[in-house]
């Protein structure tokens, strides 16, 4: 009996065998590509609704108090290396007083051969100044396409929420930055994107 049994362990693995270690393994890489596809909107999601990470807020109208006290908000914009665009603020930075609703704007470029579209995730530091940013419109609500070597500007209309002057943790603050950083998207949903906000009230650079 113990002989059986040893002849048997130096078989190795079946082929039966085999074939479900490859299908687990398949189903490991499907999940996994899937959570990539899906990490971009999720982790934006997530921010949004928990202003984690200086992540703005989205408001439904602009606003209707302006303090007397100047802010400089600062852009800034980063590309992820697998979407081939050339991404840059069309101003470096605005002074803005605080309730003050304003226009910004930043070009996009496809410096590829083939159209592609991107996704724009965003925050602003510091990151207590998170709840206290609002936008009314912004490119970053859509996917953006771009044809090959298509060039644009798109806009955020947004406004410093009066809070902030009251605020323990941002009541000292004179400067912030926003940023945004473009991702690819595999799988579009719509055809363009929003280049500019044509009907928002405010300053731009």
């Amino acid at each position: 009996m113990t002989a059986t049994h040893d002849r048997n362990d130096m078989k190795g693995p079946t082929p039966q065998r085999h074939g479900r270690v490859a299908a687990i393994c398949g189903l490991l890489v499907l999940s996994m590509g899937g959570l990539s596809f899906a990490a971009v909107p999720l982790y934006r999601l997530y921010c949004q609704v928990t202003g984690y990470q200086g992540t703005t807020q989205r408001a439904e109208k602009g606003s209707d108090v302006v303090l007397d006290r100047v802010v400089k908000v600062h852009f800034d914009a980063n590309v992820a290396a697998e979407l081939p665009w050339k991404f840059e603020p069309v101003q470096p930075s605005l002074d803005v007083k605080i309730g003050e609703n304003t226009l910004a704007f930043y070009r996009a470029t496809n410096i590829s051969d083939k159209p592609t579209t991107g996704t724009a995730i965003f925050n602003v530091t510091p990151d207590a100044v998170g709840t206290h940013f609002q936008k009314v419109q912004c490119f970053c609500f859509t996917e953006q396409r771009l044809e090959p070597g298509q060039s644009m500007e798109m806009a955020v209309s947004f406004f410093v929420d009066p809070a902030l002057a009251t605020d323990e943790e941002t009541k000292q603050l004179s400067e912030l930055t926003l940023s945004y950083s473009f991702y690819p998207v595999r799988t579009p949903t719509k055809v363009g994107g929003q280049a500019a906000v044509s009907n928002a009230e405010g300053k731009g650079g």
